[in-house]
């Protein structure tokens, strides 16, 4: 019996090689680093410097409406809110948010290059509409140098 070979089973390797995971894990946070700055939703607008207090938020999330440099006015509503509204729009929007909860803050972005009337005709179309609570969106003095 000395040609008979035994065999000795082999102990399998139970670790996993957690390096090409790693690998693709650094990809993808580059990838989400690079493409998180343009993934900012709103409207481009340019705001005035002012040195006011900040507004406080924390209760409910305000209602933004936008009026750009050239004179168009956009309202931060579901899908909608890349799309420009007429005024009368606007304050429909604005009237039906106010209904269902009265106490939403408005808060007006106004382009530093509009003409100060369209935010004042806006300013007067909400509060037309009944609301008290308006706001102005400024940038901290400074903010732009």
């Amino acid at each position: 019996m000395s040609g008979v070979k035994i065999r000795v089973p082999r102990k399998l390797v139970a670790e996993m090689n957690v390096v090409p995971y790693i690998d693709v894990m650094l990809v993808l946070l580059v990838i989400f680093m690079a493409t998180a700055p343009m993934m900012t939703q709103g409207i481009n607008v340019d705001l005035p410097d002012s040195n006011s207090e900040p507004i406080d938020t924390n209760k409910d999330e305000p209602v933004i409406i936008s009026v750009t440099a050239d004179g168009s006015y956009y309202i931060d509503v579901g899908s909608d809110s890349r799309k420009s509204a007429s005024l009368e729009t606007v304050q429909g929007h604005a009237l039906r948010i106010h209904k269902q909860k009265p106490s939403t803050l408005f808060l007006v972005e106004g382009d530093s290059k509009v003409a100060y009337a369209k935010v004042v005709q806006l300013m007067g179309a909400l509060q037309e509409a009944g609301i008290t609570q308006l706001g102005l969106v400024t940038e901290p003095q400074g903010s732009n140098e």
